[in-house]
């Protein structure tokens, strides 16, 4: 049961329709963590930062990712209905979201779907997840779960690695001419670009995550061409999403990501996390999302990228000796 006054804030992401609302709401949640949530209280503290001094959003200080290991983020007075953990490749402790209220994820994540690629009804959805399937503490498993439910397809559903399976399926929705979403881990797409490789006429090819340690990893450009290759595709698409966040980006192609009106990106200097790069220059990624109503909704990952001026992020790396995890794209 979410009481009233939560119900509030769990709306008003939903209505943020330029940056005036974004602006006024990233305030509001700021003082709301700065008094309330004990973990950003006190990060605050230690960089001498007076809540009521802050008066613009450019002043917010943002929460570093590795917090979520080893503390438990959240606001006073809530508990957990859900618990999502990262996936780590290289950490013996990952990261831990503990999410309140799963019906926020999933209205975030729905919206942001219906925003990017549209009802997803309209879609066959095949996820090609071995590195999370056996993860039920997965958010992007609980993601893909989820469309898959909603799409309403009966051939849709989520594999380990069966992958004569899943180019049985792609078959299937070639000869149906059924609009297919293939959402895979690189890896895996490129297991299955090296031992199916078939032309699809109606398949969106969507990755997400890193090679997991499975393969060496390669620039974003490298990996969708060889996946164009094999499949014949025009385009390779993506997600940007991570544990510790409530929403996700998405892209078309080229490996520009866009945010939903509720989430911003922002890109720090490397030698001086309080101030911000301009568009095309390279940075660590500041992300604001507002959605992280009970968390923190200001992260700054450890992930390399830069903007440009159209609202788009490109992801172009990672710091030295941040551990490769998370549902995004990690290349070196």
């Amino acid at each position: 049961m979410v009481d009233e006054a939560w119900s509030t804030w769990m709306d008003r992401p939903f209505a943020v329709d330029g940056p005036e609302a974004f602006n006024a709401l990233a305030l509001d949640l700021f003082r709301l963590h700065a008094a309330r949530n004990p973990v950003y209280r006190a990060f605050l503290e230690g960089l001498r930062v007076v809540p009521d001094r802050v008066a613009t959003v450019e002043a917010i200080p943002f929460l570093p990712i590795q917090t979520f290991r080893d503390h438990r983020v959240l606001l006073e007075g809530l508990a957990p209905a859900l618990t999502f953990a990262s996936s780590g490749t290289t950490a013996t402790v990952t990261a831990r979201h503990h999410v309140p209220w799963p019906a926020l994820y999933e209205r975030s994540f729905l919206t942001a779907f219906r925003r990017f690629l549209g009802d997803p009804r309209a879609w066959r959805i095949i996820g090609l997840l071995p590195a999370y399937m056996d993860r039920p503490d997965s958010s992007l498993v609980h993601m893909a779960h989820r469309l898959v439910a909603l799409s309403g397809d009966p051939w849709g559903g989520l594999f380990r690695d069966r992958y004569d399976q899943v180019a049985e399926l792609l078959r299937r929705s070639e000869a149906e001419g059924r609009k297919t979403l293939l959402l895979g881990v690189p890896f895996a797409l490129l297991d299955l670009a090296e031992q199916h490789p078939m032309p699809l006429r109606h398949v969106h090819i969507v990755e997400t995550g890193g090679m997991k340690g499975r393969r060496p990893e390669l620039v974003r450009e490298d990996l969708h061409a060889r996946l164009r290759s094999a499949f014949g595709v025009a385009r390779v698409g993506g997600e940007y999403g991570m544990t510790e966040l409530m929403s996700q980006a998405w892209s078309d192609g080229a490996g520009r990501y866009h945010c939903p009106p509720w989430m911003a990106v922002r890109i720090r200097e490397v030698n001086d996390p309080r101030s911000t790069q301009a568009h095309g220059r390279t940075g660590g990624i500041d992300i604001i999302d507002l959605c992280n109503v009970a968390s923190c909704p200001f992260i700054g990952t450890q992930d390399l990228g830069r903007t440009h001026a159209d609202g788009g992020f490109e992801v172009l790396g990672r710091f030295d000796h941040s551990d490769v995890r998370g549902c995004n794209l990690l290349f070196a």
